[in-house]
């Protein structure tokens, strides 16, 4: 009933919320992709994006289809690999930054180890600065981690916008350095947080420096800070930071996958991730239940 390469399309754009950053990530025509979603909500008898010339979102039946949708193609998968008799092996090193810690990535290496026993995954949680010079010294075959503003390398999964977060009851002195709660160098979100304070001329201070997002995320719902975070990962007992605080805007974040120079084996089974990690890149967006706190 529902096309495989419409539900592909129809997962792009949901991830994105861009038809044409969809369109780059699957190589087609922005035309293509418009078309693909046009004939899915004609087969649908539904709307699935309420869409103008500024934004996308997703409507109550386009979040239906999202289950669907990954459901379907997963067994489309499945079903090709079943009678094509291909069966991957080999070792694959695949490096997640700390921002995906507390989000339901471990249900899409669930099912990639279920559809690919024979691959042997090596999972790395490091900061996104440190994935990035890990895969480039060869040591990671696949990487999904923030990537820097002047970097185009890696197929964007979603962008986000970056916020200042703190505990609810926290306020900032507008006379005094903002208390920042930051990963150690080369964290990306560091390095955004302090060049935006910066070009501000606001003053600031190190209140708490953690490699844990877990540490991080203590540390500031004991009011001891701010830090900056995606705006669609924002723990629990945290909330965005009021404009009246006068904080700078920080923009936004891209969330990639970026592949390594290996072939063979390895190359395979990372595209093979890669595919599930973008067919499930919306579970990226949605926290798990969290025991901090």
């Amino acid at each position: 009933m529902y096309d495989p390469s419409q539900l592909r399309t129809f997962l792009a754009v949901a991830q994105t919320l861009s038809f044409t950053q969809a369109a780059r990530r699957l190589g087609l025509r922005q035309s293509t992709v418009s078309q693909h979603v046009r004939r899915l909500e004609e087969a649908t008898g539904r709307t699935l994006f309420d869409r103008d010339t500024h934004s996308v979102e997703l409507t109550e039946d386009g979040e239906a289809m999202l289950g669907f949708a990954r459901r379907i193609l997963e067994l489309h998968e499945q079903a090709a690999a079943f009678f094509t008799g291909t069966r991957l092996r080999g070792r694959l090193r695949f490096g997640a930054s700390e921002d995906f810690v507390l989000t339901r990535l471990p249900e899409i290496l669930e099912g990639f180890r279920h559809d690919h026993p024979e691959v042997d995954l090596e999972l790395t949680v490091e900061l996104s600065g440190t994935l990035h010079e890990r895969l480039a010294a060869g040591r990671l075959d696949l990487v999904l981690a923030k990537r820097r503003p002047e970097d185009p390398r890696g197929e964007l999964v979603w962008h986000d916008e970056l916020v200042w977060i703190g505990a609810e009851r926290l306020r900032l002195e507008p006379d005094r350095p903002v208390p920042l709660i930051v990963y150690p160098p080369p964290g990306i979100t560091r390095a955004l947080a302090l060049e935006a304070l910066q070009r501000q001329g606001r003053p600031w201070r190190i209140a708490c420096t953690s490699g844990s997002l877990n540490g991080l995320i203590a540390a500031a719902r004991a009011g001891l800070g701010v830090m900056a975070h995606s705006r669609g990962l924002i723990p629990p007992g945290l909330v965005r930071v009021p404009d009246r605080s006068g904080l700078p805007e920080l923009g936004g974040v891209d969330f990639v996958l970026v592949h390594g120079r290996r072939g063979g084996a390895a190359q395979e089974a990372a595209d093979a991730l890669a595919a599930a990690v973008l067919a499930g890149g919306d579970r990226l967006q949605r926290r798990q239940r969290t025991g901090i706190g």
